[in-house]
């Protein structure tokens, strides 16, 4: 194998040396496909690149006649070299002409030429273009001239991919490295964003792709296998990665590609052909991503993050770099782009640089979605290889009302969305004017609009948007971006700087929220299957009784001369209720006992996100002051719906009469035993669903900055009584999600109320 392959080996030194040469890009190829031709002993090497428009253009050749270099163009599909880029694998036969996708292209004069091999140049999955060599002897080439050739089309791959060639691209026909996309995905978070890739876990970059020392490379490549087997290995015994997420079938699927010996043998026959350790890899790792992605099968294509994944940390591993999101510096308009990431990790981007937020996964109610929402940054998921295509730095627009991300846009796209962020700003101007006006119906039914906040950034929006309070503060952010456990003092301080900046105004604090997809390093916790349904809010917090009770000494002490008003979350029966409430009354007792300042009225209520307390309302509605419908949550619960799962969002309608007669029922309970309710989910902040919960009897609604406006602009053009006649009397009849969806936007189109 050693001597069959010293030829490869000699070609890619010789390539290298040419890549340094301070030539011009097409004397470079010119250079490159004579060198390949003489190497391989064939008569013809011809580069073909793919173009934005789908055409494959010869670039360079030996052999075929020069005259159709930037002329000669095949579509992708048609032809020999159509075939390899639109499946994305070699091509290797010894009489080309027999083959049905065979066209002929007379100005190459390719007719003499009988043998074939054609090879896709390939990057980060992607095809840029071609690379074929020919003979006119009648001749199958070796797995050796395969694999040689192959890796000099990786060379080829960061050529382009450094962007020599471009200037050698025919005015009107740009390379398709280049060419702009237009992808869709599911709305997440309003608004607008415009700026430069950034993403979040950057590709690793081989700039070292010939190997000085082969016998070297492949030491170094066993030793990484086994460091990253090691660390598989690990993740597995510990059920889960600090601070990562991964659960264990990934884990599993992990192991799975790290132990098989099939992807083994290719890196180091990559390795063996005079590459790199690294660049085997990327070479490997490529060739794989092409074939799975065209593959029928959904399994394998969803195995494309697990390999890409496992790929990314060998390559770390052989780099000496960290896993996980890199350190790479934030451009002023960023737009990060990720496949998933938690809550905390998007709290640790600088927000004054932040435009936008793309995901290839996610649903709108996962936690980073709604923190993105708190945070005002534009958000589309649901996109569909979008790291892939993306390079940071590009140029991208990221739509938050339509779901659309344009990477790479051209000119009069970018110009349209310019104008369009300037009709947002106006329409907001419009939304601003209505800051001071009371949030009531036209016949006179008065509505409480409430902000969801978490950060010390979040409270300037009280004043923006003319909200009467924070109905929901998220403790748990604060926790979430502490590197450890904040102690006593840090928490009252800054609950005392919340309830300070909201002045007057009521804040309505949720205890520690986390467990599920939100995870605090600091914290050990233990895998489990359904974490949504788990270990986790008020279940950990009875659990771990110090941790309860230091956040509540904090807020009892932070409060002091005001009301505290404190909800629990995740509340399943009404006996977890009475005992945190016990924890509350203990504490307060403490304070006074030992004459601290403490609050003057401390009003508690329960989060009804658990359908079990549909079951317990009258019991529970005695105990507490107020209660507040998680209404993310209990859709979750009630539909069997995982928030978090791209298959189901949107499968299932927050207007279902299935969700709405448990909601009637709630507010007409808590309206007969006079206790307050609200809704902070999603559906509070989205003018339709809204108006539908007005008309069940909601009177407070808590929703994200941004939505304030427009749901009181909905709320000032609307007629209630009549509204909620209609609306339940639908809800007593045999009626589906879409009937009633389509009636109530009827409802508003007739009454001009802006839903």
């Amino acid at each position: 194998m050693r001597e069959t392959l010293a030829g490869p080996r000699v070609l890619l030194r010789r390539l290298r040396e040419v890549m340094a040469e301070p030539i011009g890009a097409q004397d470079r190829l010119d250079k490159i496909v004579r060198l390949i031709a003489a190497n391989m002993v064939t008569e013809v090497c011809s580069v073909y690149i793919l173009r934005a428009d789908g055409a494959l253009e010869l670039f360079a050749t030996e052999g075929l006649k020069a005259s159709a270099v930037h002329r000669a163009t095949l579509r992708v599909g048609r032809g020999l070299v159509g075939l390899i880029a639109a499946e994305a694998r070699p091509l290797n036969l010894p009489d080309a002409q027999k083959h049905p996708a065979f066209a002929y292209l007379p100005e190459t004069g390719e007719e003499i030429y009988n043998s074939f091999l054609g090879v896709p140049v390939l990057r980060a999955g992607r095809t840029l273009g071609v690379l074929v060599v020919q003979n006119r002897a009648h001749r199958s080439y070796t797995e050796e001239e395969v694999e040689a050739l192959q890796t000099t089309a990786m060379v080829l791959a960061e050529m382009f991919a450094a962007g020599e060639i471009e200037d050698l691209a025919t005015p009107g026909a740009d390379l398709d490295l280049n060419r702009p996309f237009r992808l869709e995905g599911a709305a997440f978070s309003e608004g607008i964003g415009l700026g430069k890739v950034l993403l979040h876990e950057p590709r690793v970059v081989v700039t070292q792709l010939i190997a000085e020392d082969v016998d070297h490379e492949l030491v170094r490549l066993d030793e990484a296998m086994r460091s990253l087997r090691l660390s598989v290995d690990d993740l597995l015994a510990r059920g889960v990665e600090a601070g990562q997420g991964e659960h264990r079938d990934i884990l599993e699927a992990y192991r799975m590609f790290a132990q098989d010996q099939g992807w083994v043998r290719r890196l180091r026959e990559a390795v063996a052909a005079g590459l790199t350790a690294e660049a085997a890899v990327e070479k490997v790792q490529s060739d794989m991503r092409a074939r799975l992605a065209r593959s029928a099968d959904p399994y394998l294509r969803d195995r494309l993050h697990d390999l890409d994944d496992l790929g990314n940390r060998l390559l770390r591993t052989l780099m000496g770099r960290p896993h996980g999101p890199g350190s790479a510096q934030m451009p002023a308009d960023a737009v990060v782009v990720a496949r998933n990431m938690g809550a905390a990790e998007l709290l640790d981007y600088d927000r004054d640089k932040l435009r936008g937020l793309v995901l290839e996964d996610g649903a709108p109610t996962n936690h980073v979605a709604i923190v993105a929402r708190a945070l005002g940054i534009a958000t589309v998921g649901q996109v569909e290889n979008v790291v892939a295509l993306a390079e940071s730095g590009d140029p991208v627009i990221v739509d938050g009302e339509t779901g659309e991300v344009h990477l790479r846009p051209p000119g009069d796209i970018e110009l349209a969305y310019v104008d369009k962020v300037r009709f947002r700003a106006r329409r907001q101007e419009q939304f601003r004017r209505l800051r001071d006006t009371p949030a009531s119906t036209k016949d006179g039914v008065d509505v409480s609009l409430m902000i969801n906040a978490g950060l010390m950034m979040d409270l300037p929006h009280l004043q923006e948007s003319g909200a009467s309070g924070i109905g929901l503060f998220r403790t748990e952010l604060q926790f979430m971006i502490a590197s450890s456990f904040p102690r006593l003092g840090e928490q009252e301080g800054f609950y005392r700087d919340v309830m300070e900046g909201a002045g007057d105004k009521p804040v309505t604090f949720r205890s520690l929220d986390v467990g599920g997809d939100k995870v605090l390093p600091y914290i050990r916790t233990h895998p489990e299957e359904n974490p949504a349904l788990g270990w986790r809010a008020i279940r950990l917090g009875l659990d771990r009784p110090a941790l309860l009770k230091t956040q509540i000494r904090a807020l009892l002490k932070a409060a002091a001369g005001r009301t505290l008003r404190l909800m629990f979350p995740m509340v399943t029966e009404v006996s977890e209720f009475e005992r945190a409430a016990q924890i509350v009354r203990n504490e307060e007792a403490h304070l006074r006992r030992h004459d601290h300042p403490t609050a003057d009225k401390v009003e508690l209520g329960a989060m009804l996100e658990v359908p079990s307390l549909l079951w317990q309302l009258d019991e529970l509605l005695a105990k507490v002051d107020f209660l507040s419908v998680g209404s993310n949550d209990l859709f979750q619960f009630l539909m069997a719906s995982d928030r978090g799962s791209t298959r189901l969002a949107g499968r299932f309608d927050a207007l279902s009469p299935a969700f709405l007669r448990p909601l009637r029922k709630v507010a007409h309970r808590a309206r007969d035993m006079g206790k307050p309710v609200s809704v902070c989910g999603e559906i509070a902040g989205r003018p339709l669903e809204a108006m539908a919960l007005l008309a069940l009897g909601y009177r407070s609604l808590s929703m994200a900055p941004s939505s304030i406006g427009p749901i009181k602009a909905m709320i000032l053009e609307l007629r209630l009584e009549p509204l909620a006649e209609r609306l339940n009397a639908m809800l007593d009849e045999d009626v589906s999600a879409s009937e009633l969806r389509t009636e109530l936007r009827a409802w508003a189109n007739i009454e001009r109320i802006p839903v």
